[in-house]
Order: C-alpha cells, then structure tokens, then sequence
C-alpha cells in the first residue's frame, strides 16, 4: 500500500488507533524512515490538539539508548502520553512509575515470586487451568475467543498465584477492562474528561479496598500464597504496605495481564491468517514453541508504547539535544518493525532467529519483571489449544481496543470442531 504523508500521522489521536493495523504499521514504516524522532501534539479525549508534546522514538536503536539511561529518561513522571496526577499516576503505575531508589526496594521485594525457579514450579497449575477454561468452552463449537479464553487464563492465574478468592474473578476482569481501556466507550461511556477520571477513580478504590482486605488478613493469618509472602516475612523495608500492594496488583493483572492476553489474541489470529506457520508450529510444537512465542510478541507488540520524561537540559540523543521535562516516547511496534534490525520484518515467521524485540520493554531496569511468566502462559495456552481443539480458528473482524497504549483485542469471535474435554476425569 502507499505510505501515508506524515502530516496525516497523529500517534495521539485515538482515532489513529481504529485504523486497520496494516495502516498503523505502514504510518511508523513511513516515520522510521523519513522523520524518526518527530515532535507530535498532544491531544485531549476530545480529540482536540493541546499545546504540550512529545517526541516519538520509532527505531530500535533509539528505544533501546533510551532504555539503558534511566537516570537522564526518568520514568517517575508517568509512563503514558498524559500527565496524571501524581497520586493517581503512581497508584496504577507501581514500580513501572518509579525511579531509584523507590524502584530498586519494590522490585527486590516483589522479584521474589517471579523468578524462574519459582515460575517453573507453576507449570501443572497453567495447564491444568488452561484445561480447566478449555473444557467450559469446548462442547459449544463457536465462543468469544477473547473474554471467554485468551483474558481468562492469565487473570486466573494470577488471582491464584496472590491468593485472591475465585469469587473475586469477574468484579477483577471487569475493572481491569476499565483500567486498561478507559479510553474506549464500551468500558467507560463517558469519554469526557471527569468521567474517564471518574470511572478510573473508583475503580482504583474498589480495588485497592480488595487488596487491602487481603493484606490485613494475610498479616494476621498467613497463608501460602504470593499476598503472604508479600506483607509479612521481614523488616518494614522487605515487604509491601497494603496500599503498595493495591498498586502492584493493579499493574500486574492490569498491564502485567495485558501483554499475555493480547499475545494470545493475536497469536489466534496471525496463525489463522497464516496457515503454513501455524502448521510448520502443529508438526513439531516442542522445538518450534520458543520462538514462536518471541515473534507473536514481536509481530502484535502489545504494549504499544512507555512515555520517560528528560531528568535535565542537555540531554541528547544523537544530533537531538532536550531541556529538562521534555517528553520522550518509545513506540516499541515501530521498533519491533525496524528494517535495520528485522529481516522483512513485516514478515510473520514462527521460527524467525535472530528476534531481539522489545515486546517485553526495552533493556535496563524496567524490562518486563513477568516476561517469563508471560512466555510461559502463551506456551501452555496454545500447547493446550491445539492438544484439545486443533481446528480452533479466528473468524470475523476482531474488535480492537481504543488505545495508543496497548494494542488489545476487545473481542475476537473463534469457531472449532466442538469436543467433549476431561478434567479431573470428567468430560465436560
């Protein structure tokens, strides 16, 4: 298709966000090559061009430069395009909204359930729910591929993984959605700005009054679960307050959730665009499985962006020099797509090697802290998709989100032979 002029690109336009995905790409081809670090205008949920800016970093060279300097690209004055308030960026932000030495504590501390060795141990538990969600579908031969499978699994497992109550999964999903896609009226219906604000703000109280509860229970009965070793086991300095782990929870089942969800929605729908990959990855799962699941991320680049703000005046990336506040945003599509770093990298191939995307973010302190879990997740998901239903295909349009921050799929219709699964030896 032809490239479109770059007066036509407005990154911060929503709108923008609706166009086909080949358009999207084809406007950060454009960018990439004729003007890689422009300035772009804000704009308000109007839709209405502010006087406040940015400047959009499309290759990967820069995003990774950029990633490496934390302390000249901080990330403590928010991470999206908009200014939040400061308490209410740092609520829905945790450690990803965080500078040193706040960051460093946080992220020790909540390190300590995500490491490989203790991720390994939760394979069972994934497969065994994948099976679980699967099994509740199976019989129907037509479902909501995203809601009824792709966001269920990763919210689930982590709900299991903190301790949260099984009672608890829907009023979790549906805030989530509220979070996460705040700028898309199906979640929030009044987009103007005080009932976005709005509906943002009582989501995170209603969440943080959970987690909270759950805090002070785990303090005085503790229990084998992530919450427990959270809140209690050390010194004031080694665990999290209540309110800290409101806010943790709400990045790590809100964006945390949101790379596997859409990695998995996505995943569907490019192999079912792209019958030889998915069948050269069915032949030989095992083998093919580890980089099939570096180039759905690649390729769908869920998180679409992370905004860092210049720590000073003369701060400089190449030829560009900043002053202090300057805005500096990293589109990690448009660097997973870089042509300088990606052999035809429009290109979907589930054995493509080398892949050194940045799906996960960009090297340095801030690189994903769940990207194993994640990984992990995806393998399972569809390991145990075509186990159970080898036929499973998109159909119809999917439903994009209306957001420049994460590249979600709202609804994805899928169709399959329908089956009877077991679990636990029943056939469901």
């Amino acid at each position: 298709m032809p490239l479109p002029f770059t007066d036509d690109i407005e990154l911060d336009d929503l709108d923008f966000w609706t166009r086909p995905a080949a358009e999207v790409d084809a406007a950060f081809r454009t960018l990439r090559q004729s003007d890689p670090r422009r300035f772009f205008h804000e704009h308000d949920l109007r839709g209405n061009r502010r006087e406040e800016g940015f400047y959009a970093l499309t290759r990967f060279a820069d995003v990774v430069d950029v990633s490496r300097r934390p302390d000249e690209f901080i990330s403590g004055e928010g991470v999206n395009i908009f200014d939040n308030p400061p308490d209410l960026r740092e609520f829905y932000g945790s450690i990803i909204s965080m500078d040193d030495p706040r960051h460093t504590r946080l992220r020790r501390i909540v390190s300590r359930g995500f490491s490989p060795r203790m991720l390994s141990g939760l394979a069972p538990h994934i497969e065994e729910t994948t099976r679980e969600i699967v099994a509740s579908v199976a019989g129907r031969g037509r479902i909501d591929f995203v809601t009824e499978v792709a966001a269920l699994l990763p919210l689930r497992i982590v709900n299991d993984l903190m301790g949260i109550p099984r009672s608890e999964e829907q009023f979790i999903f549906e805030a989530t959605n509220v979070v996460l896609g705040a700028s898309d009226p199906e979640y929030v219906a009044d987009q103007s700005p005080r009932g976005v604000a709005t509906a943002l703000a009582t989501k995170a109280n209603e969440l943080a009054e959970l987690l909270r509860e759950l805090a002070e229970a785990r303090i005085t009965e503790p229990r084998d679960d992530l919450i427990t070793s959270l809140v209690t086991g050390g010194t004031r300095e080694e665990v999290l307050t209540p309110q800290e782990l409101a806010s943790f929870f709400i990045l790590l089942v809100g964006a945390g959730n949101e790379t596997t969800r859409n990695a998995i929605a996505h995943g569907l729908r490019l192999l079912t665009e792209h019958p030889a990959e998915r069948a050269r990855w069915q032949a030989d799962f095992e083998a093919v499985a580890p980089s099939a699941v570096e180039e759905i991320v690649r390729y769908s680049s869920p998180v679409v962006h992370m905004r860092r703000t210049v720590a000073a005046d003369g701060v400089r990336l190449g030829e560009l020099e900043f002053k202090r506040g300057d805005k500096v945003v990293m589109w990690h599509c448009s660097a997973n797509r870089d042509e300088d770093v990606f052999d035809d990298p429009d290109r979907f191939d589930v054995t493509r090697s080398p892949n050194p995307h940045i799906g996960f973010g960009g090297p340095g302190p801030h690189f994903c802290l769940g990207a194993h879990l994640a990984r992990l997740e995806i393998t399972i998901a569809f390991r145990e998709l075509f186990r159970l239903l080898p036929d499973i295909r998109a159909v119809g349009e999917p439903q994009p989100l209306r957001s420049n921050f994460v590249r979600g799929l709202k609804h994805l219709d899928a169709e399959f032979s329908p089956v009877a699964v077991a679990v636990d030896g029943e056939r469901r």
